[in-house]
């Protein structure tokens, strides 16, 4: 008997393009996933799916209430989401997509309800930081942004050509610069596609796109 595609899916695990929820209690959590997804890669939420790959199904219709609640109340701008029933084994999973935006960042409200972008790492939704959100700021200016190689930015890509990453304070160091140039020199290289963003441990760092 071939499997439900829905099913294949979960078998993938959570990643950074799937998250499952065994339900959904609060509209404002769910918020920062949507806004995860949005800024990184798009994705999709499988509802009625515990950690563990477990189908329970959901409960009712709430469920879609609450993500429809997320999007409209608590995401800036709004994120769109489509949303499909499916039912296997008679339960019912609710698949929401939710499409990499161009218009980022998107907002949500943190636990003290400050609203932040977020970023999608592996199965975890993180804050995007400063330098970041500056990046995104500036690839929507219309004349495009212009960068000047300085003798932070030689130093810059000298370090790249020997190591894997770099993040600010390291800049930093080897730029001789301060904190506000250095993070206005990585955004603009990552605003005119030099460099990309990385996460690793928990930490966004920067480096050369192969």
């Amino acid at each position: 008997m071939n499997k439900h595609p829905i099913e294949k899916l979960i078998e993938q695990g959570e990643h950074q393009q799937l998250d499952f929820k065994f339900e959904v209690s609060d509209s404002k959590k769910i918020a920062r996933t949507l806004s995860a997804f949005a800024n990184t890669d798009g994705g999709r939420l499988l509802i009625g799916v515990k950690d563990n790959g477990v189908i329970a199904g959901i409960r009712s219709e709430e469920e879609y209430y609450m993500i429809e609640a997320a999007s409209r109340l608590y995401t800036r701008p709004e994120v769109k989401f489509t949303a499909q029933r499916w039912e296997i084994g008679g339960k019912t999973i609710l698949e929401v997509y939710i499409p990499s935006a161009e218009d980022v960042p998107y907002l949500a409200p943190d636990k003290q309800d400050e609203y932040k972008a977020y970023i999608r790492v592996d199965d975890e939704n993180i804050l995007a930081n400063e330098v970041l959100i500056l990046a995104w700021k500036k690839r929507k200016r219309p004349n495009g942004t212009l960068l000047k190689v300085t003798k932070p930015v030689e130093r810059l890509f000298s370090y790249l050509d020997k190591h894997p990453y770099i993040h600010v304070n390291q800049f930093c160091r080897i730029g001789r610069i301060n904190y506000y140039t250095a993070k206005n020199i990585l955004s603009d290289l990552l605003a005119i596609n030099s460099l990309q963003y990385v996460v690793v441990d928990k930490r966004i760092v920067y480096r050369r796109i192969a």
